[in-house]
């Protein structure tokens, strides 16, 4: 059972994120990856910079209260990094990053009940092996790069 003010707290900021992800999807993902140019193109360069880092902050603390310090940074940056060793379109790296983050969060669950382990160290130790997985056997991973391309070189 949850308690009460957890579920007081988490709705409201879920609720503000996927709203504010919604209405700025598009400005969000030029900020992340390319801030100079949504600010040479745009006004809106410095309020999405800072919508970022207001969700960036109500997630973190949300998950702080909720889960604890380790299980909140790390599920907010194992999958979306192992997710980055896998592709560069935007839409596929997070869905990327939403499978490694469920499977890591059940795996970790699965874990710590039958290794009688805590469930948060469990979660991320899953989340880091998805990682080193990725780093490793990703299409841009550390086994893939050192491997010769197949590609046909033109001049």
């Amino acid at each position: 059972m949850v308690p009460w003010f957890y579920r007081s707290v988490a709705r409201p900021w879920a609720c503000f994120t996927y709203l504010a992800f919604g209405a700025f999807w598009r400005a969000l993902v030029a900020e992340c990856l390319d801030p100079l140019f949504l600010r040479s193109v745009s006004r809106i360069g410095g309020p999405v910079h800072l919508l970022f880092l207001v969700l960036v902050v109500l997630n973190l603390v949300g998950g702080f209260q909720a889960l604890g310090t380790l299980l909140s940074v790390g599920l907010m940056m194992l999958p979306a990094v192992a997710a980055r060793f896998w592709s560069n379109d935007v839409r596929v790296l997070c869905l990327i990053a939403i499978i490694i983050a469920v499977i890591s969060s059940l795996g970790g669950l699965l874990l710590s009940y039958h290794a009688s382990m805590p469930s948060g160290p469990a979660i991320i130790m899953v989340a880091g092996g998805a990682y080193i997985v990725s780093a490793l056997f990703g299409r841009r991973g550390v086994l893939a790069s050192a491997l010769p391309s197949r590609r046909h070189r033109t001049a």
